[in-house]
């Protein structure tokens, strides 16, 4: 029993805290009772999911005839927007019954984006009405004061 205590076990681990002597190797600790199982640890948080519940059939209508009055200008001038004021109805309708019952239904985004591009395409296609109006009546109070 070379370099440790008289009264002491040669087999037992050092006390807590003591360090072996110079030149010997230090032996990993081993707790003196191990758990059979894991320990449980910090209880998962429940997550309340529910499916996502279909899109409103009238929101992709609304969306798609917005689209096609806005787009529609840049290929058959402004003869499109008159489809405008009809997104606009349907996507209004659309959000008034998703936002009714938001559970039953869901796509309010595409309501809501066909119901501003008919805004838009309605606003349009009441300034091009305005133009032509005026146009037509320049049209007609030059040609019936010329002699």
């Amino acid at each position: 029993m070379s370099g440790s205590d008289p009264g002491q076990d040669p087999q037992a681990p050092p006390p807590y805290g003591a360090q072996p002597p110079y030149g010997q190797p230090q032996q990993p600790y081993q707790t003196p009772y191990q758990q059979p199982y894991p320990q449980p640890g910090p209880a998962q948080p429940s997550y309340n999911w529910a499916p996502k519940p279909p899109e409103h059939p009238s929101a992709t209508t609304a969306m798609v005839l917005g689209l096609i009055g806005l787009v529609g200008i840049l290929v058959c001038g402004g003869l499109t927007l008159v489809i405008s004021p009809f997104a606009w109805v349907i996507g209004g309708r659309a959000l008034r019954e998703i936002d009714a019952n938001p559970a039953a239904y869901s796509g309010r985004e595409m309501a809501s984006a066909g119901r501003v591009m008919g805004i838009v395409g309605t606003g349009l296609l009441a300034l091009g009405l305005v133009v032509a109006l005026a146009i037509l009546v320049l049209i007609l109070g030059v040609a019936t004061t010329t002699p």
